[in-house]
């Protein structure tokens, strides 16, 4: 699963890194954020966490210029709620969704077909259970780590996106329209899965236009980038507990946690626990 990842780059530089043709941060756009996001939408958020607004990438038409589709940069909301929800409160319960089911399930199926976005970061954090250290509780101690490319470059997850209308506005009024956002996750391939089983689907930048292609609708070639897997490409390194509250950010969250503060942790390449 991924419940938390780190997004650093500011319009400006993913304008360049993804050749984006329309730069739509600037809009007025609905948060369900009952107090305004801290650090603000399409700044960078070292804690980007559910229900916040994070810079997306799509390929869309846009509705007031008809044409050719156009590589776009948003702010959507994470948490992804589907156009038939009766209230926002689902997209809780929607910010991930499975690769080997998304295509059959009723909640994903539709946006996975035509409705695919890139959702760009530095990395994502994950928490390893210890299989010898426990809290106070007496449950196994959990211990964070930020995952991230080995060669330095921006991740991008591959994601889906969907309209919710809310009936109660009316159709010139810019909240009306609540778009969100799921990031997808396949399992996660050696030496992340002493970290958790789960991982972010990260797709190379081969594949970044035909994930965007709205006109690829062909179950079988969205299975196939679906499959994507290149085990080898990320590195993971503990960090402080500080990342476990969401109203801590910067770059500090970042930080490798010395080898001498680990209690109980697996390493991920050598399965040594460290700490015990």
């Amino acid at each position: 699963m991924c419940g938390r990842y780190a997004a650093t780059a500011d319009p400006g530089e993913l304008i360049e890194e993804f050749e984006i043709d329309a730069d739509r941060t600037g809009e007025p756009t609905r948060s369900i954020l009952k107090s305004p996001q801290d650090p603000p939408p399409a700044t960078p958020d070292h804690n980007m966490a559910p229900t916040k607004q994070a810079p997306v990438i799509l390929t869309r038409a846009p509705k007031d210029e008809p044409g050719a589709p156009l590589r776009q940069l948003r702010l959507l909301t994470w948490g992804l709620v589907p156009s038939w929800a009766k209230d926002t409160k689902v997209g809780l319960r929607m910010t991930n969704a499975r690769a080997e089911s998304v295509l059959e399930k009723s909640s994903f199926a539709r946006a996975a077909a035509v409705r695919r976005c890139l959702v760009p970061a530095a990395g994502w954090y994950e928490w390893q259970a210890s299989p010898v250290a426990t809290d106070a509780k007496g449950k196994p101690r959990k211990q964070p780590f930020f995952i991230h490319r080995g060669d330095g470059d921006l991740l991008t997850f591959a994601g889906l996106y969907e309209f919710w209308r809310d009936r109660a506005l009316p159709d010139d009024d810019p909240a009306a329209w609540l778009v969100s956002f799921t990031i997808i996750t396949t399992a996660a391939e050696p030496g992340m899965d002493r970290i958790h089983d789960r991982q972010p689907l990260v797709l190379e930048r081969a594949d970044h236009e035909r994930w965007l292609d709205p006109d690829l609708t062909d179950p079988t070639g969205i299975e196939d980038l679906l499959a994507f897997s290149q085990p080898g490409r990320f590195a993971a390194h503990p960090i402080s507990t500080a990342v476990n509250a969401t109203r801590n950010n910067g770059p500090g969250l970042l930080e490798p946690l010395p080898q001498s503060e680990l209690v109980g942790v697996v390493d991920p390449e050598t399965g040594e626990v460290i700490g015990a």
